[in-house]
């Protein structure tokens, strides 16, 4: 699970425990703050859901070797440009 998954999640239980409060009391900000809270929170969470979606399907077209290869090429890729840095 993506960490913008839980953090959305958070978010919107925040958000909806402040818009309550906010119709409880009849305070209008407070209400507003909270919805606002909430649309951000289903924002983050449906943005994890693309990223967790987009690493499954990753999964399933790269094997583990191919996997391993790509990390590998990144690996030299970043020492190749850090040596370039310093020179």
């Amino acid at each position: 699970m993506d960490k913008d998954r839980v953090k959305g999640k958070m978010n919107d239980a925040v958000g909806r425990a402040k818009r309550q409060v906010g119709e409880w009391t009849g305070d209008t900000k407070t209400q507003v703050e909270g919805a606002a809270q909430q649309v951000k929170g289903k924002a983050e969470n449906a943005w994890g859901k693309m990223k967790d979606a987009a690493r499954d399907a990753e999964d399933r077209v790269m094997g583990p070797h191919d996997k391993n290869e790509e990390a590998e090429r990144k690996r030299r890729g970043a020492e190749r440009e850090r040596q370039e840095d310093v020179a």
